[in-house]
């Protein structure tokens, strides 16, 4: 569980440019839950991810992960790393090594693990992210595909085992089929690694369609906390913050005003289609 109480973080507090980045945020997410956190660019939402696993240390509040307090000076960043994985947008800049199984190696080397523990993570993780080993191991990373190297970087987060998986816009930059891949691939490990998996994204039919929490930024404060279907009928809202609503919910909405009797809690497709055929059937 994560318990996250009076977040507040300010960039060069004290001088002209000052800038307060997260204000007062208080949330909870539940073991095993998959939440999806949106805010338009600049809201906050990066600099919540980096408090996580503790590259950026908060002004004042605490973040709580299972009893420990990752916001204390005396927690070892060691015992947060292994706790909390952290993908960066574009993680497959950060490749580096020789072979796929050494940049893999990486993490769990560095926890100070035996040769024979790490191999298995390896070997594990390249699995998970649905790629084969004893054919990608021994080949350099910059020789692969832009989805091949997200996949690569990703499993060099998963092999150091961490209980929270956190993806700051994993699809970014992607083509649609790698796009659709990459979110799979991710669910997968989820229902897999019954993790907690914290996920960025602009997209909202991703948002909608993956999340079982949804967390709103806004201007660094905590704006909306709810599922889903909770947080897409608060239309005018989301759209007065530069939010869209995900594309089966905004065609709904527009029925609806439109005088169809529709549910407001369409928030997929197929749930937009299945409702509009009642209502033409009727």
């Amino acid at each position: 569980m994560i318990e996250v109480k009076n977040l507040t973080h300010i960039y060069n507090e004290g001088l002209p440019h000052e800038s307060v980045a997260l204000d007062d945020v208080s949330f909870r997410i539940e073991d095993k839950s998959f939440v999806g956190v949106i805010g338009h660019t600049g809201s906050g939402k990066s600099t919540l991810l980096q408090h996580l696993n503790g590259l950026l240390k908060p002004d004042s509040g605490t973040i709580v992960i299972d009893g420990v307090d990752i916001t204390d000076s005396h927690t070892k960043m060691l015992d947060i790393r292994k706790k909390v994985g952290l993908v960066f947008q574009y993680p497959e800049y950060q490749l580096f090594e020789e072979t796929v199984a050494k940049d893999v190696a990486f993490g769990p080397t560095n926890l100070g693990l035996d040769q024979e523990e790490i191999d298995a993570r390896v070997r594990e993780s390249i699995g998970l992210v649905g790629l084969d080993y004893e054919h990608l191991k021994d080949k350099s990373p910059f020789e692969l595909s832009g989805g091949q190297k997200r996949r690569v970087a990703i499993a060099g987060v998963l092999a150091m085992k961490p209980d929270i998986l956190v993806l700051d816009e994993p699809t970014a930059g992607l083509n649609p089929k790698a796009h659709f891949d990459i979110l799979d691939m991710v669910a997968d490990i989820h229902r897999r690694e019954n993790n907690i998996t914290i996920f960025v994204s602009h997209n909202m039919n991703d948002i909608a369609r993956m999340s079982d929490q949804v967390l709103v930024i806004d201007k660094g404060r905590l704006a909306m906390d709810g599922t889903p279907s909770e947080i897409f009928r608060r239309e005018e809202e989301l759209k007065a913050m530069g939010l869209a609503l995900p594309d089966a919910t905004e065609i709904v909405s527009q029925l609806r005003k439109r005088g169809l009797e529709l549910p407001a809690d369409c928030l997929t497709v197929d749930q937009a289609a299945d409702a509009i055929a009642a209502a033409l059937g009727k």
